[in-house]
């Protein structure tokens, strides 16, 4: 399928390619058919176009950035929005051209620190990156919703199980943000959804419902416990014999205040609390009031001068400097909790808020979901899956428009900035994500719709079988001429090993025929699900493949 050439480079070679096309070949189908029309947009780019939104300083290492034989700068694209923006503000001039959908399949460079996973986590790659233009958010969000539509009907196409789920829309802002996830078992983001109801969203944007139970009244004396070694809220829990959800952990971040110099004139620390059995989700902590200017994690120098105790055993009481203490929605309504003293080797038990300590300055959503929360939209509880993001539909709003300055002239004939979504599909991520997804112990099982071929054709002893390579030969001309994508393996392999090449590389459906088979007036017919093979008769054989392709 493909030969690595280096860190995350690879050749694709005639298998993968032929996959690699197919997915092009639909997804193409359904852009054009959605209304949108394919340009390409240079690999190599000029940087003054990066320069204008700011990306090229900001993008970082990932952005691959090159000098001509003139010293001018350039970047190898790693998506095209400055490129297509620059397009828009020289060829669409007025409301009465809009909307448009600009799309191509080119090539990326995205230069990884740790490329991995081969096709998944590599540096180059070819990617379907599309661009709506609208007048105003409304007709916008149509744009949006069409691209949606389309990508629903490109995934189902491609006969593969996945989720469209609810995405973080970033520092962008918005709501309309969708991942498409293709479910295995590998995949590196974690999906959460309902079982009973439509919501699905991506660990970063499911939230954690705040309980509907009121706070319990204190039951229990705060009481300073020694814990020695004991640093986690898992070793705490175990040494005190308690369950894991009754303890809190601290977490300390911190956010600076900088002159227009860029010098840090000012810091502040703040102390999250959750649940020790739950973690932190950074991206709802971005979003908290004063951790939205953006945060880190506090120095351990910063940790001391404000606790007076190494990280391990931190919480809220007996603090040596005021800190912000933001707590989760849980760790809000709890009672009786234990956290650390501030003091090595000891926790306090019975902790009570209003009792021990005021209430916390901030209550928010910050941990990530776990199986069995309750569903935001009050329809079950939530489970969690594995998945490997794919696609991407957002809506940029006028991030790139006004910072290019690309404007068209509105009904009122003002200049006014272009409303931009940006929807991309990873066209060689998607063959891997499904070999991922659909795969056994003898190798890939392809879906009908990318397999590299529908069907194969085993003729055994077509070498020394006139009847074998007769009927191999019409059959497949039949194939053919019905426009199933077949291949005829003429190579005279014997039968074990032709059967494993077949398998290793996923065909899914497979004819065999054998001079045993003629004379008994049978061929044998296996799909690559199957776990043996059905005898057809000869005659019925192209009619039963044709049934099993729904051609």
């Amino acid at each position: 399928m493909i030969k690595k050439l280096g860190a995350g480079i690879y050749n694709y070679m005639p298998m993968g390619l032929r996959v690699i096309r197919k997915v092009e070949a639909i997804v193409r189908e359904e852009m054009n058919r959605a209304g949108a029309v394919e340009c390409t947009m240079p690999v190599v780019q000029p940087a003054e176009y990066w320069q204008e939104t700011g990306r090229f300083e900001q993008m970082g290492a990932e952005l691959l950035r090159i000098q001509d034989r003139h010293g001018r700068d350039f970047v190898i694209q790693p998506t095209s929005e400055e490129v297509v923006t620059d397009i828009a503000r020289q060829e669409f001039r007025s409301y009465k051209q809009l909307p448009r959908n600009i799309y191509q399949v080119q090539t990326k460079f995205r230069d990884e620190r740790r490329p991995r996973f081969g096709l998944m986590r590599g540096r180059e790659f070819i990617m379907k990156d599309a661009y709506s233009f609208d007048r105003d958010p409304a007709a916008a969000t149509i744009s949006y919703q069409n691209m949606a539509a389309a990508y629903r009907r490109i995934f189902d196409r491609f006969g593969l199980s996945y989720r469209a789920v609810a995405a973080d829309s970033g520092a962008i802002g918005g709501d309309l943000s969708e991942e498409f996830q293709v479910i295995a078992s590998t995949g590196e983001d974690a999906i959460v959804y309902c079982p009973s109801s439509e919501y699905a969203a991506n660990m970063e944007k499911a939230e954690a419902l705040a309980p509907t139970h009121a706070r319990p009244a204190a039951s229990a004396a705060q009481t300073l416990t020694p814990t020695p070694g004991k640093s986690t809220c898992g070793e705490v829990a175990e040494f005190l014999g308690v369950d894991l959800s009754t303890t809190v952990k601290s977490l300390v971040l911190a956010t600076d205040e900088v002159n227009d110099q860029g010098e840090v004139v000012k810091s502040q620390v703040w102390l999250l609390l959750l649940r020790g059995d739950h973690d932190m989700n950074e991206i709802k902590v971005s979003k908290v009031p004063g951790l939205n200017v953006g945060f880190r994690f506090a120095t351990l120098s910063e940790i001391e001068e404000h606790f007076g105790s190494k990280p391990g055993y931190l919480g809220p009481l007996n603090l040596k400097k005021p800190v912000r203490i933001v707590a989760d929605r849980d760790v809000a309504l709890m009672a009786d909790w234990i956290c650390g003293a501030n003091q090595a080797d000891h926790h306090i038990t019975g902790v009570n808020w209003g009792r021990d300590l005021p209430e916390p300055d901030l209550v928010a959503d910050i941990r990530n979901v776990v199986a069995g929360d309750k569903s935001p939209d009050g329809k079950g509880e939530l489970a969690i899956e594995r998945g490997i993001e794919v696609g991407h539909v957002f809506y940029l709003g006028t991030k790139y428009s006004k910072a290019m300055n690309a404007t068209f002239l509105a009904e009122d004939g003002k200049p006014a900035f272009f409303e931009m979504g940006c929807y991309g599909i990873g066209v060689t991520r998607l063959p891997a994500a499904a070999i991922e997804q659909n795969h056994d112990e003898r190798g890939i099982i392809w879906p009908d719709a990318i397999a590299p071929f529908t069907v194969v054709i085993c003729p055994i002893g077509m070498d020394r079988s006139e009847e074998v390579k007769t009927a191999a030969e019409k059959l497949y001309a039949e194939f053919q001429a019905a426009g199933v994508d077949v291949l005829l393996d003429d190579r005279g392999e014997r039968p074990g090993a032709m059967f494993a090449d077949w398998e290793l590389i996923g065909v899914p459906h497979r004819v065999v025929i054998s001079d045993r088979g003629l004379k008994e007036g049978q061929l044998e017919y296996q799909n690559r699900r199957d776990t043996a093979a059905t005898k057809v008769a000869v005659g019925d054989v192209f009619a039963h493949v044709k049934e099993r392709l729904k051609v």
